[in-house]
């Protein structure tokens, strides 16, 4: 492992030490011999691709490989020596090449099969490598079906506590209390812990466990798992009530006449900032609970990120946020505020600001007109 490293610093001597590598070596069908080297890649999509190193007979060709293996490996660094990849013609002569269809089926094999064995052999190792593994990992499962199969089997789900579970483990640990009334097993994630620390402990105090994804391909890599895992689907922990991310049963909502929702919905997106949707939804979420809950659709908020990681905002991202303003009716503060409809009640303003700061959405004059009224009630 020491020549390894020696090797790799000569080679990239600004880079940081990797994690690990893979030797390869092979004389039938093809000749081929080198070492891949996986780097660390947290949040590094924009990450210099043009890493790995070919040559022919120790004579070097190029460091763009793109054609030659799939775009997922050349986020690897490396070397490779190979006399029967064809030099100096086309792409898609290259992308149709059988010796190239191999070997690009060969390293896909060694990459995942090195992986497996740290998975199983040194999972410790693993899980403490699994946070600059992610990206690598998700990227490739996403982009080429044959790893993505193989990834099922050593892909790691990490939950806001920090611990690491493998697919089956983790739904062996959440079926029972995390299935619902239609028999979908739901996988509650979060995306950064402090902004939804609050979503995350009423999660927590019903029993639920909650995950982190926090990898900017997670938003693609959770519709795979949907796809993948049987009787499955995703949430995220503030796109929705805790009762109806899991619902157990009917529940009974607020029977309310459409004249008493328009007026209910009125009421509350006048004192709400400009510029968003708003959809005010009655819901009886218990006498203690928060007076007001600021959630996303899953679905909208889930698509606006993934068109923004493709690189345009399209239909989604040319949108206005939206967002349901969900009025816990059983809350008494609540109730003296829907009885007044007063849109000038200083309660209305007060309970809808604390929302909106909840959520990091009070800012600018409203944020300082807020502690200027909360300063006053101090007095």
């Amino acid at each position: 492992d020491e020549d390894y490293m020696k090797f790799y610093k000569s080679l990239y001597p600004m880079e940081d030490e990797p994690m690990f590598h893979i030797h390869l070596n092979v004389d039938y069908p093809f000749n081929l011999t080198g070492v891949l080297y996986f780097p660390k890649l947290k949040e590094r999509m924009a990450v210099d691709k043009h890493k790995i190193q070919l040559y022919c007979n120790q004579m070097f060709v190029t460091d763009h490989v793109d054609n030659i293996v799939p775009d997922f490996l050349t986020l690897l660094h490396g070397v490779i020596d190979s006399p029967d990849i064809p030099l100096n013609v086309s792409r898609s002569y290259l992308q149709s090449d059988a010796n190239v269809k191999k070997i690009s089926t060969y390293i896909t094999k060694k990459v995942a099969d090195r992986l497996e064995d740290i998975f199983k052999n040194e999972r410790e190792k693993y899980e403490s490598k699994w946070d600059n593994l992610k990206l690598f990992i998700e990227y490739g499962m996403l982009t080429d079906e044959k790893f993505g199969e193989r990834g099922l089997g050593f892909t790691l789900l990490k939950n806001t506590d920090g611990k690491y579970f493998s697919l089956e483990d983790y739904r062996k640990a959440i079926e029972t209390e995390q299935t619902d009334k239609d028999k979908k097993v739901v996988y509650l994630y979060a995306t950064n812990v402090e902004a939804q620390y609050p979503y995350i402990e009423r999660a927590k105090n019903k029993g639920y466990d909650v995950l982190l994804l926090d990898c900017e391909l997670d938003s693609h890599f959770v519709n795979l798992l949907e796809q993948k895992l049987s009787d499955s689907r995703f949430a995220r922990v503030d796109s929705d009530s805790i009762d109806k991310l899991i619902p157990k049963e009917d529940k009974l909502e607020p029977e309310l006449s459409e004249e008493k929702k328009k007026e209910l919905s009125e009421l509350f997106k006048s004192v709400l900032p400009e510029g968003n949707d708003y959809q005010v939804e009655a819901q009886n979420l218990g006498e203690n609970a928060e007076p007001i809950l600021i959630t996303q659709s899953e679905f909208m908020r889930r698509y606006r990120e993934m068109s923004a990681l493709n690189g345009g905002l399209n239909f989604y991202g040319e949108l206005p946020q939206a967002y349901n303003i969900i009025v816990n009716m059983e809350n008494p503060l609540i109730q003296k505020v829907v009885e007044a409809n007063d849109k000038e009640s200083p309660l209305l303003r007060h309970l809808t600001d604390l929302a909106l700061l909840s959520n990091g959405m009070l800012k600018g004059k409203a944020l300082a007109d807020f502690i200027a009224r909360s300063q006053e009630l101090l007095k």
